[in-house]
């Protein structure tokens, strides 16, 4: 809990502003900085065919995510948030809006790497797949490229969900 320097009442993150937005360009340092604060390794994180979104507490980033774009498929990627902005919900709108736009894209699947984080991942209905899976559903996804060409792919928990394809109101009917 903190004091604010203009009051004497406490508060903590939970009473904090949250503000989720989609990052542009200008953005990508942040994303590094995120990323690298969080102890996850960049190499292969890139701007393009992907999209990131940052999320700020009081204004002061305190996560990203990344969605790479394939053909009828995503990957999410870049999953971090700061110690010190965690159990505030950040986490939890990061990744639904990654999921929210891979179902306006009309994705069918969504993949994702994550050895240690499995439980979270099936919260939001995640289940075991294989390295065979994500690679030929996106073969030109940076992270999926990486783990290809310097072989740790195989070695990795790969996790999927299947998507609702929203309508396209051609389906006949009424």
């Amino acid at each position: 809990m903190t004091v604010s320097p203009a009051s004497s009442t406490p508060h903590t993150l939970r009473t904090m502003h949250i503000n989720l937005r989609q990052a542009a360009p200008e953005d990508f340092p942040v994303i590094l900085d995120l990323l690298g604060r969080c102890g996850l390794h960049t190499a292969s994180v890139t701007p393009d065919g992907s999209t990131y979104w940052i999320a700020s507490l009081d204004g002061v980033p305190g996560g990203c995510i990344g969605l790479e774009h394939g053909e009828g498929a995503s990957l999410i990627r870049s999953t971090a948030v700061l110690p010190q902005a965690r159990s505030q919900g950040l986490g939890r709108a990061l990744v639904l809006s990654a999921l929210t736009q891979a179902t306006l894209r009309g994705d069918q699947t969504v993949y994702l790497f994550s050895s240690e984080a499995g439980d979270y991942w099936r919260r939001f209905g995640f289940v075991p797949a294989t390295a065979a899976q994500v690679a030929e559903a996106l073969p030109e996804a940076a992270q999926v490229s990486s783990g290809v060409q310097k072989g740790w792919i195989h070695d990795e928990q790969v996790w999927q969900r299947a998507m609702l394809v929203p309508a396209t109101g051609d389906e006949g009917g009424g």
